[in-house]
């Protein structure tokens, strides 16, 4: 009974052992965790790859190789490119990338994970200077930077996929101008500034004679239409004066004319106005009167 006893603790212990050991890549037993992928290497070649688990291996025989499986993150020097237009710019990128393939990742880099970023780092240069080189700085510094970023990660995905590594995204972390840029673009800026204030300056002129002509010419139009009402009215109104006029002579022609004098006079004779005529005067009839017993037939005047 002892013996079993020992005898079980005796295994227990190398199954614990085992598992410690697994758990470095050391003994019969391989342990992968989340987040890494191990290669199983007989004499150097690759067997196969390990996912998250346990596994078993013969120990001397086989070597193993981990890497690993998460999204990694590499930032990417700063670099000084040239845009299309002639200008300079300096971005900075960095780069999320992933290994996918573990085997043809060993097989490119030999070395390790190290060399790997050094050469993310020199593609994705390579890629920020052709793509950037092909616009100007105001599409790099506007809405046609997400275009750009776009074409960036496919042209640095491109070129890795034959390395085992997949590029999830290449991002601009900044843009910076170098000082004389900064003032070549500050200038160009004010003068695009200026031209565009003087476009719409014109054209606000040019709309502001367009309505004041239509204002005119709709002023002319009413004062126009109010004259010819205001004619119309007129000689509507005359007519109906000559047709009163008319009637008032038909029904008394001697008080008519009696009326028509009072307002010649009326408009005529002012104060300290002065009139020279001739006593027999139609003018001047209603304002002499008779003297009684004068003889106006007999070539006498009418005395006023």
């Amino acid at each position: 009974m002892r013996r079993a006893v020992l005898l079980l603790l005796a295994v227990a212990f190398l199954l614990v052992g085992l598992t410690v050991l697994g758990s470095f890549g050391w003994g019969p037993i391989v342990i992968t965790r989340e987040g890494e992928q191990k290669i199983l290497l007989m004499f150097g070649k690759a067997l196969s790859v390990t996912k998250p688990g346990v596994f078993a291996r013969v120990p001397l025989l086989m070597d193993i190789e981990t890497y690993p499986s998460l999204k990694l993150y590499l930032n990417v020097d700063p670099e000084s490119i040239q845009t299309k237009d002639q200008e300079r710019v300096v971005i900075d990128n960095y780069v999320v990338w992933q290994i996918i393939e573990p085997v043809a990742f060993r097989g490119s880099f030999p070395q390790g994970i190290d060399l790997a970023r050094q050469q993310i780092n020199r593609v994705v240069k390579a890629a920020v200077r052709e793509i950037v080189g092909k616009h100007t700085l105001l599409d790099v510094l506007t809405d046609e930077r997400e275009n750009i970023r776009l074409a960036i990660t496919e042209r640095t995905a491109n070129s890795l996929a034959e390395n085992g590594i997949a590029v999830d995204d290449v991002r601009i972390n900044r843009t910076e101008l170098p000082p004389t840029t900064e003032k070549n673009v500050f200038e160009r800026m004010k003068t695009d500034r200026q031209r565009l204030a003087r476009k719409y300056r014109a054209e606000g002129e040019e709309k502001a004679r367009t309505i004041r002509a239509d204002a005119d010419r709709e002023a002319r139009v009413t004062v126009a239409l109010a004259r010819k009402q205001a004619e119309i009215a007129r000689g509507e109104g005359d007519a109906e004066a000559t047709r009163i006029y008319a009637e008032a002579y038909q029904r008394d022609p001697e008080f008519y004319a009696f009326m028509r004098s009072m307002e010649a006079y009326r408009k005529t004779i002012g104060v300290g106005t002065t009139l020279v005529l001739s006593p027999d005067s139609a003018f001047f009839r209603f304002l002499v009167r008779e003297v009684p017993g004068s003889k106006a037939g007999a070539g006498g005047s009418p005395a006023p």
